[in-house]
């Protein structure tokens, strides 16, 4: 029903798009590089290649890191207490406190990803310590009572 109405015009819009960015890549590896047109593709090789390890680099660390037993045992000393410039430090690195949220309340989000989803985005339209405070509120009450 919603098929060809919706789903697929959307899916083309997106792959028209896809297929303009990988066109402005190999582009950029030709005529941005004074090669021939015909060469693009091994910078177009490069950047995917560059992509991949990059996410799943990403996605190692946010996965491995986030849901492991010692991150969980260092929050529940409260770092923002015994380890201020760490907190600091971090958030900084994550690009504002409203990311760090992130990383710090995880398993808050694993606990109702429907409702409350990315912590991250929350925070840039309620404000960090808006959701940081809720957050903690959620975790002093316990994640899994109902």
């Amino acid at each position: 029903k919603g098929f060809y109405n919706k789903w697929l015009p959307v899916r083309a819009k997106h792959v028209s798009f896809q297929l303009f960015l990988w066109t402005c890549v190999w582009l950029l590896g030709s005529v941005g590089l004074g090669r021939p047109l015909s060469e693009g593709w091994r910078f177009v090789l490069l950047v995917s290649c560059f992509i991949r390890v990059g996410f799943s680099l990403a996605w190692i660390f946010i996965a491995n890191f986030n849901h492991s037993h010692m991150w969980n045992e260092f929050l529940a000393g409260d770092p923002e207490r015994t380890w201020p410039m760490l907190h600091a430090f971090m958030a900084f690195a994550l690009g504002g406190r409203h990311r760090w949220n992130e990383m710090l309340f995880h398993d808050v989000h694993h606990m109702c990803p429907g409702r409350i989803g990315a912590m991250s985005q929350r925070g840039r339209f309620h404000g960090w310590q808006k959701v940081h405070d809720a957050s903690v509120e959620i975790l002093s009450n316990g994640l899994w009572k109902s």
